[in-house]
């Protein structure tokens, strides 16, 4: 990519394409302290209200900017990187590639929790793992006070939901989820039936006296990649029929339809929902519905299997950090009569560990 001038016209080349930068979108981005708040970086101009014909009058390169005299008579200073990265269309977050992985995986992507841990270089490294192998285990975080409140709005802020700000993991009488047992619990994605799903849950180990328990985390998109390779027909059919996903309790109920394997606007891995527990399949052709279910039970192997499992035992003051649009996540059962386990969990979003790393990012210029 790059940007050519002639004849005081702005080009834009990128793999043998070249296109004019319409003079107006240069306009709308005028840095000057009349024209940008230095704080906010907020305009301190409403663009909807100049005039249509903007031009430019006087254009020329200076080091890595570029000086542009509008016929309005507004002037500025652009950086070339700055527009260049518009144009890529990319965020940071999306430039960091994703690390597909399996039961082969050893050594947690591990990070000593310490006071300012939030502002150090540190926190970007462990958000650049978290995007790259979809979780990220914290040691040593406090335990006391309900910290993870504390944690996870120093990222960003807390998702309520109707299991509230926070929720305690541990069994207990009459639960309205299976999560407040100590029965095994299958490999899942949390709150399928929601709209949006949450993207990021968090789960921080406060006491574990269990010799089970243990939790089970299994790559979402390294299986499903497996199943495009391997079974195409499968894949299609999980990525294109909406299922029903429903959640009821004494106080609410809650549904959404989504495909178990959702793709994005260039049909690329965006997201997984599963849970059997929770899902309701449509009424389809017998053909479809057959080729449907052999799908879904194809994924559940996969999902499973001990090639893609990796199991380990959460200890007093560890955090886990996953990406619940990418990762199942489970347990294994344990015997509540050996003494407590107890775990408390929330949820955040994207735009929460994002805004994160963009801050970190451009603090220690990375």
């Amino acid at each position: 990519m790059k940007i050519e001038l002639k004849n005081n016209k702005v080009f834009f080349e990128n793999e043998g394409s070249r296109k004019e930068i319409h003079p107006f979108w240069l306009r709308e981005r005028v840095n000057g302290d009349s024209f940008i708040d230095k704080k906010t970086q907020q305009r301190l101009f409403d663009p909807t209200e100049l005039e249509g014909n903007i031009k430019i009058d006087n254009l020329n390169l200076s080091g890595d900017c570029l000086e542009i005299t509008f016929n309005d008579g507004a002037h500025t200073k652009l950086e070339i990187q700055n527009i260049l990265k518009e144009f890529s269309n990319i965020s940071d977050v999306k430039y960091i590639e994703k690390i597909k992985w399996d039961s082969s995986f050893t050594g947690l992507n591990n990070f000593e929790f310490k006071n300012n841990f939030f502002e150090e270089e540190e926190m970007y490294n462990a958000l650049k793992d978290f995007y790259q192998y979809g979780f990220v285990l914290f040691k040593k975080v406090p335990t006391k006070d309900n910290f993870i409140v504390n944690f996870a709005n120093s990222i960003g802020s807390i998702r309520r939901t109707n299991f509230g700000e926070y929720f305690n993991v541990k069994s207990k009488p009459n639960p309205n989820d299976l999560a407040y047992t100590s029965l095994p619990l299958a490999l899942h994605t949390d709150n399928p039936y929601r709209n949006p799903v949450p993207c990021i849950q968090m789960l921080h180990c406060i006491v574990n006296e269990v010799k089970g328990g243990l939790s089970t985390l299994v790559d979402g998109y390294t299986v499903t990649e497996k199943l495009k390779k391997d079974f195409p027909e499968h894949y299609k059919i999980l990525t294109q029929i909406k299922v029903r996903f429903k959640f009821i309790d004494q106080s609410v109920v809650l549904e959404d339809w989504a495909e178990m394997i959702q793709l994005d606007e260039f049909g690329k891995f965006k997201q997984v929902r599963f849970s059997p527990r929770l899902d309701f399949v449509p009424l389809m052709d017998k053909e479809k519905l057959e080729l449907y279910y052999s799908a879904r039970k194809k994924i559940s192997e996969l999902y499973n299997s001990d090639k893609y499992k990796i199991e380990f035992r959460l200890q007093p003051g560890d955090l886990l950090m996953m990406d619940n649009h990418r990762l199942l996540h489970g347990r294994t059962t344990y015997d509540a009569n050996e003494g407590n386990r107890f775990l408390q969990g929330c949820y955040i979003d994207y735009d929460s560990t994002e805004g994160k790393l963009k801050h970190l990012k451009r603090k220690f210029n990375l």
